[in-house]
Formats: C-alpha cells, structure tokens, sequence
C-alpha cells in the first residue's frame, strides 16, 4: 500500500487555476510536512517563469525543454523559507495530454535533482527511521486527472509507488507551533593553509561542529525535559472541528552543553591562522509539527534543523550578496564587520503556519514583497511582516601581516613548550619515581 497524502483544500483551486494558463505545461514545488502514518502538504507553488524565457518552437511540444537547473534552484531558494518541520515533498506536473506519457520519467528525474541539491546544503544527517519517499504529481490540463506517485530518494534504483491524494479544509488549523531563542557566539580560526581566505568554506566548517553542539543539546519544552517518545500533547486538551489557527504554542529553552565528550582530559593544538571569523547575536527560530498524535522528538528534531538552517542559510545569504558586490575573486581582506539579514515571518492565510525570510538593514518593503510573489506565489502585504529579532553580526578579524621569521620562531617556541608543559607530569612521575626507589633501598640496607 502506497503513502497517503492530506492536502491542504485551496491547493485544489490553486492547481485548477494554474492548469487553464498551461502552454504546454507547468512545473512547480509541494512543500509540507512528513510523518511515519501519512504526510501533509500545505502549500504547492508554481514554477517562477524566467525573465527572458525564449518562445516555444513551432514544432510539436516536448519535455525536453524542461530547465533542471531552473527548477532545483528555486526549490533553493524556498527551503530557505521555510521553518522547521515544512521541506518540500515533491514536484507537481501540469501538462497537455500530449505530454502526459513523458511526464512521469521528468518528475522522477526532477524529484532526484531536487533532493540532491537540498541535500548538499544541509549541516545535519537525516535520521534512519525518517520518511525517504517524494511525491511526484502530475495532472492533465484537459481532464483534470491527478495521478500521484512516489520515489525513494535514498534509491537511485526506486521505482514509482502508487499514492493517495486526499483534501482536508483546515489543514493546519491545529498543528503545534514551537519556538525558541538561541544566543549565538561563535568563533572559527581561518586557517593559513587555506586558499584565498575561503571564507565561505571555513565559516561552513564551523558551522558544522556548532550544529554538533546544537544536536547534543538539552531542549526544555515549556520547562519541562519531556521523554522522546511520549506524545508531545500529552495531558493537554485536544481540540475538535473548526479552531482558530495559532491556538497551540510551545515555549522551548535550549540548553547547550558546555564539555563535549565524556573525558575531561583534552588534547591542545597550535594552528597557524590568517585569522579569525567570529558570528554573534540571538537568532528566533520556530518549528510546526502536525496534531497527529505526534512524538516528542519529532518537535525536538524539526526545531533543531530550523536552528541549524536559519544560521546557515543567513551565511549563505550574506556570501552571495558579498560576492554580487565585491565578486568572487576577493583575495586580501582587511577586518570586516558585516550585519547578518534578520529573520522575518509571514503568515499563510487560514494556517497556524507562518513562513520565513530574511531581510537586510537597507532592504526595503517592497523586495521582500516581490520576493514572495517569485518564490512562493504569495502576495504579503507590508504590515504582515514581523522581523522577530535583532541584528546578529559577523567580525572577520585578519591577523595585520602574514607571520615573519621571528613570529614563526616565536610560534616554534610556544609550540615547544607547550609540548614540554603536557610532558611535565611523567617527567616529574617518573623522578618522583626514581627518588623513592633510591630512598627505598637507602632504607633497607640501614
């Protein structure tokens, strides 16, 4: 038996509407939320059309044209818009019946493209037991027909499953919001044996022992430590029908352990570094878990991922606008102070849910509005966007001149005597040994 999807009611509308503009056909992302019993989709959005999209040929319409790249990189671009708990789970299709029999090899090899590029982006592993399978939707813009099926894309080899696609009103008018503040101060040596100052390469190297940190932390939800698998609504009232959305919300302190590893002993190391990247500030994260019964750890488990994406994405997103301004060709930098984009949300008509982006100091208004109309075919008026936080910073501090030989000397001297510090105690040991092994035999021959 395939999985079965739970489909938030307006996308119907929304893919009807998109099914009488297709010339020959339409692509777009399913964005919601997996679960062991069934998954949920919240939200489809189309395909953003290129701005100087060439005019079909006058041939017969073919799938050949159909841009990868254009496509996986806008699935990029929204996961970065999504808070915990949503990713997006799958491609949908609307095409001409002439197109119909090549649809289904195209969503497959879209489904894997896509989740190959997410993937390479995360700073975290997915668990064994996690859903794998993608849906790949396709409907046909004369008949209406919907045909839903899914990939494994931890397959390379998976073939198509059947699947169920069901629609639900109020979706998500229950679902459990969470949400937290975590204090970042983060410092990451860039070393001299990295090329150019690859700054982006050693702040994602950083990042990826911080995330560490983040996985091993202690969650407190509303104030309690909760087992993992215990239910995370339990004790609390259940709602039925229709409720107002935003009606569930948990408080959640994060607790990060201070010693990593069970020895205290520590081994110290001497690095030659060109300097320092130091990211600090208090960053709002949120995730949304479905009213399923659902499991204290998948809470714990899409609020992590959020905290770890927000941090990471903010990087990603202040490289590429330095890159835009300053190109990638940057090899000597003197110290740079630079503002990390600050969190916003928005919320989705109807939902509990909201979405996220990410906002510069001089960005006005209107980019952002544009920006959710491209990549998420929402209109957002200004007064609904809530910036959540304050500014979080980045201080990339350059040592002034590269190490002379004195330095280097210096360095080689501190090196030694570091080394003769840690050897101390066995050599103190072992004279302690040899004294009482003298006074020992002293003793005796008294």
């Amino acid at each position: 038996m395939g999985r079965t999807y739970l489909v938030e009611e307006g996308i119907g509308q929304y893919l009807t509407e998109l099914s009488t503009k297709v010339k020959p056909y339409v692509t777009g992302l399913l964005i919601g939320q997996c679960s062991s019993q069934r998954d949920y989709v919240i939200r489809a959005v189309r395909t953003p059309p290129k701005e100087q999209q060439q005019e079909e040929s006058l041939g017969p319409p073919k799938l050949a044209s159909l841009d990868e790249e254009w496509i996986t990189t806008h699935a990029s671009q929204v996961s970065r818009m999504l808070p915990g708990g949503l990713l997006v789970l799958g491609v949908f299709m609307i095409a001409t019946p002439e197109l119909a029999k090549d649809g289904q090899n195209a969503l497959r090899k879209l489904i894997f493209s896509v989740e190959k590029s997410l993937s390479k982006r995360r700073l975290w592993k997915p668990a064994e037991e996690e859903v794998s399978d993608r849906a790949a939707l396709q409907i046909c813009s004369a008949t209406k027909k919907v045909v839903c099926r899914t990939y494994d894309v931890q397959d390379p080899k998976s073939s198509a499953k059947p699947a169920d696609w069901k629609y639900q009103s109020a979706l998500t008018a229950s679902w459990v919001a969470l949400g937290c503040t975590v204090n970042v101060n983060i410092h990451i040596p860039l070393l001299a044996t990295s090329p150019n100052h690859d700054l982006e390469k050693n702040t994602k190297n950083g990042l990826n022992r911080w995330s560490k940190q983040i996985e091993d932390s202690v969650f407190l939800i509303n104030g309690q430590v909760k087992d993992e698998d215990t239910e995370l609504l339990e004790g609390q009232k259940k709602f039925r029908g229709n409720t107002q959305p935003g009606t569930q919300f948990s408080d959640v302190k994060v607790l990060t352990q201070l010693c990593q590893g069970a020895s205290p002993r520590s081994t110290a190391t001497v690095q030659v570094c060109s300097g320092s990247i130091n990211l600090r500030g208090a960053v709002k994260c949120r995730a949304y878990i479905h009213s399923n019964k659902p499991k204290v750890k998948e809470a714990i488990q899409a609020l992590k991922r959020d905290i770890i994406n927000t941090l990471s994405d903010r990087c990603e997103i202040l490289f590429e606008d330095l890159i835009l301004n300053e190109g990638p060709q940057k090899k000597n930098f003197g110290r740079e102070y630079h503002v990390l984009p600050q969190r916003l949300f928005v919320p989705v008509a109807g939902s509990s849910v909201m979405l996220s982006d990410y906002k510069f100091g001089d960005e006005a208004a209107g980019e952002i509005q544009e920006r959710f109309v491209e990549m998420l075919d929402q209109p957002v008026q200004a007064e609904d966007m809530h910036i959540a936080e304050d500014i979080s910073t980045v201080d990339i501090c350059p040592v002034t001149d590269s190490p002379s030989d004195t330095q280097q000397a210096q360095l080689t001297k501190a090196t030694l005597l570091l080394k003769l510090q840690q050897n101390m105690g066995l050599v103190v040991a072992a004279a302690v040994a040899v004294l009482a092994s003298i006074f020992s035999f002293n003793y005796f021959s008294d």
